[in-house]
């Protein structure tokens, strides 16, 4: 009873399935065919894209506020401005002496509408005008200075930039290596210049001691004289040898 009553789990069971592999390719074949269609569809908006240059941007103008100007005449899609480097620094001090905009300033940018027609009619439109809008704002009597770039794509600037990028580091590469060799090579001026030093502190030192040496060498001995008394001439010798001479002489003579 047991075994009737179990399912049976064979593969004759699950019928017209196949292999794995018949059910995944045509998945991949699917996803390929949408992915295909979707980068067709991205190029043709790609080729119909149109890039605006603006070769002054106001100081207090941002990508928001940009964004929100220039999208009243067309559809915008990215927006790229450029900071202000180090070397627009003593604009932003003078700025700053006159009481205006101390915040991050642009120099300049580029905008990507989604219709090179609207692109160009803008650029036209808008280029020697005054930008207008409230007149509170900071950049309401400003001039538009903007260009249509004709056959300028969004990847152009982009490579622009990372090869810009890419020569700021390659410089920033060899000004650190040249000051790493600058002070390789003065740390190895300082070296030496103690180890010359040292050698002429050493040389100094032996000669004072020779020198030192040499002075006690030559220094004449000291012979001291004392002054000492005649010794007394004693005569006492000569009488008694006299003396006896002549007891000698007598006693002889005597016989």
């Amino acid at each position: 009873m047991y075994d009737e009553e179990q399912p049976d789990e064979s593969d004759d069971s699950l019928p017209g399935l196949g292999n794995a592999d018949d059910v995944i390719i045509p998945n991949d074949e699917k996803q390929k065919k949408k992915r295909k269609k979707i980068l067709l569809e991205e190029a043709k908006k790609a080729r119909n894209r149109g890039v605006c240059y603006l070769s002054r941007i106001p100081p207090q103008m941002d990508p928001v506020k940009l964004r929100q100007v220039l999208s009243q005449h067309g559809e915008i899609d990215r927006i790229y401005l450029v900071p202000e480097t180090k070397q627009q620094l003593p604009q932003q001090v003078n700025r700053k002496k006159a009481g205006d905009f101390r915040g991050q300033g642009y120099e300049e940018g580029w905008v990507e509408f989604t219709n090179k027609r609207v692109a160009k009619r803008v650029a036209h439109m808008l280029n020697g005008e005054q930008m207008g809008g409230r007149k509170k704002s900071s950049f309401f009597y400003d001039i538009w200075n903007i260009k249509y770039l004709s056959k300028f794509k969004w990847e152009d600037l982009t490579e622009e930039i990372a090869y810009k990028h890419a020569l700021q580091q390659q410089k920033l590469v060899m000004v650190n290596s040249a000051a790493k060799k600058e002070k390789e090579i003065y740390m190895d001026k300082v070296d030496k210049s103690n180890g010359l030093n040292a050698i002429e502190e050493r040389r100094k030192k032996k000669q004072k001691i020779q020198e030192q040496g040499s002075a006690e060498q030559q220094e004449p001995k000291v012979i001291r004289h004392f002054r000492q008394t005649r010794p007394v001439k004693d005569d006492s010798a000569q009488p008694k040898s006299q003396m006896s001479r002549n007891v000698l002489a007598g006693l002889f003579c005597g016989k």
